[in-house]
């Protein structure tokens, strides 16, 4: 039986970032929730929180010793997504490189991502 592929995956700057953030954190999580929600004006934004629970329709994705939990209503918003951590001069945070994102807002608060399209 072939491995299915994970929704998303991690860039090693990403899940370094994640290690050092969840040791600092005051309490013991299981790892990061991630999903979409409306927002701005491209229409939608990502959302990131520490996990406490499992839900148990979560999308559980283990990437470089990293436990990603995924909202099942952001699931096909997110398959194929890459998590990256970009530093620059001016800013320094979390960035996606997901597929299914087709317009960006001006000031990178927000996207249009499109459901993706899965093969039966």
């Amino acid at each position: 039986m072939r491995e299915r592929p994970k929704a998303i995956t991690l860039s090693d700057t990403a899940a370094d970032r994640i290690k050092e953030i969840m040791s600092r954190a005051d309490n013991k999580y299981i790892g990061v929730r991630l999903g979409v929600k409306n927002a701005g004006c491209a229409g939608m934004a990502y959302t990131m929180d520490y996990a406490e629970e499992q839900d148990p329709l979560d999308e559980i994705v283990e990437d470089k010793d990293v436990t990603i939990l995924i909202d099942p209503k952001a699931i096909l918003f997110l398959l194929g997504t890459e998590m990256d951590y970009e530093v620059t001069k001016l800013k320094s945070g979390f960035v996606f490189n997901n597929p299914n994102e087709t317009d960006a807002c001006g000031c990178g608060e927000s996207v249009t991502i499109k459901p993706a399209i899965v093969p039966n």
